[in-house]
């Protein structure tokens, strides 16, 4: 099988997945317990804490462990919105973020909050001076995430992160789910105050994740109870996916460091055959994320072509996997100005650094093979 869904969800790196045996078998206690086992687990978990910290170059205590990307960012967006309510009510986000961005900030405007969800170019880029005129006086919470799922535009945060230094009083989010190992970003220096991450996105395990708190940023809570998780997320701690999650962390950064110039290379090759295939359109800029190709064939539909591939052993997508299966146009190609007909039929492939030039050349030969079978029958 060759898997290029990448962006939905990571084959595990072994060593994770033993990770997470070892420490649920043998480190099984509650880390809030008082007795020597509870403090046992407790010494782990803060250890696995520091070490992501290291490897974020953050502060321990500005680690908050999660269970994904979701939880995330409903954590920062509605804890932020919350919090800050008698402050202001308006937050500012862009029209093509992920659907638990997307929709969170739509749940707030049914209780009284403001949200200006900014235009993108052809590109999938925000314009800064759109975005600074929409600031307000109301504004508390701006969040823009760092590479988009569907496409892989990059925003320019450090830039945003810049224009918002002279505006203290609003918050500033990233959703970095799918730029965590790829696209590298300094939260020290790029005035972030809130960044989600997601384990599953980077060969780690399901339900595992990490969000990114700021020194001095507060945020209302969605659970309340012992007030783990510096009182942000209450609940016993996961502490197997949360180790599973570091060991995930640092094998993904390693790989990064090795391996970013060669993804990139074959991005590259594979946006050039693609583009060489009779009746396919690109969608994803070319300076886009070095793993994510986003592709129209019209008027095929999409899932008729997911489906020809993978009976023949190869993976792809279309959209976010939390959203593939509700609606038909994509939302994000439609931001982009692309026409109904792209913007319905619009497919994703993604890659890991696992992915092979074999897999690339086998994959866009089947490919061209399916397109033409299928328009085919059309005929």
């Amino acid at each position: 099988m060759i898997y290029l869904d990448n962006c939905a969800t990571t084959k595990p790196f072994r060593s994770v997945v033993e990770s997470y045996q070892q420490v649920a078998q043998n480190y099984f206690g509650n880390p809030s317990s008082i007795h020597a086992l509870g403090a046992e687990v407790e010494r782990l978990q803060q250890k696995g804490r520091e070490q992501a910290a290291n490897i974020l170059q953050v502060e321990p205590d500005e680690v908050i462990f999660t269970s994904g990307g979701t939880e995330g960012n409903n954590i920062a967006i509605k804890g932020i919105a919350f919090e800050h309510k008698t402050r202001g009510n308006h937050i500012i986000t862009t029209e093509i973020e992920h659907a638990s961005v997307y929709e969170t900030c739509k749940s707030l405007e049914k209780h009284g909050f403001n949200v200006t969800y900014l235009p993108v170019n052809d590109s999938g880029i925000v314009d800064m001076h759109t975005l600074e005129q929409a600031i307000t006086d109301e504004t508390i919470l701006v969040s823009v995430m760092h590479v988009n799922n569907e496409i892989g535009s990059i925003q320019p945060i450090e830039q945003i992160g810049q224009l918002l230094e002279h505006y203290p009083k609003i918050t500033f989010h990233v959703d970095a789910v799918q730029s965590l190992g790829k696209v590298p970003l300094q939260l020290a220096t790029s005035s972030i105050d809130l960044c989600t991450f997601s384990g599953h996105k980077i060969h780690g395990l399901k339900g595992t994740g990490l969000l990114y708190v700021r020194k001095g940023t507060t945020l209302f809570p969605l659970f309340h109870g012992g007030g783990q998780e510096e009182g942000l997320r209450s609940g016993t701690e996961n502490v197997p996916g949360n180790i599973a999650f570091v060991r995930a962390l640092r094998l993904i950064k390693e790989k990064e460091m090795q391996f970013s110039k060669e993804l990139a290379a074959r991005r590259e090759r594979l946006m050039t055959k693609l583009a060489d295939t009779p009746g396919v359109f690109l969608n994803s800029p070319k300076d886009g994320a070095p793993h994510i190709v986003n592709i129209s064939v019209p008027p095929l539909k999409p899932e008729v072509v997911i489906h020809a591939l993978y009976e023949k052993g190869i993976v792809i997508s279309t959209q976010s996997a939390c959203s593939s299966k509700q609606y038909e146009i994509s939302r994000v190609l439609e931001a982009c100005h692309l026409s109904k007909e792209r913007a319905s039929s619009g497919l994703r492939i993604s890659l890991s650094y696992d992915t092979t030039d074999e897999e690339i050349v086998q994959f866009c030969t089947t490919f061209a093979t399916v397109i033409r079978e299928l328009k085919g029958i059309m005929e």
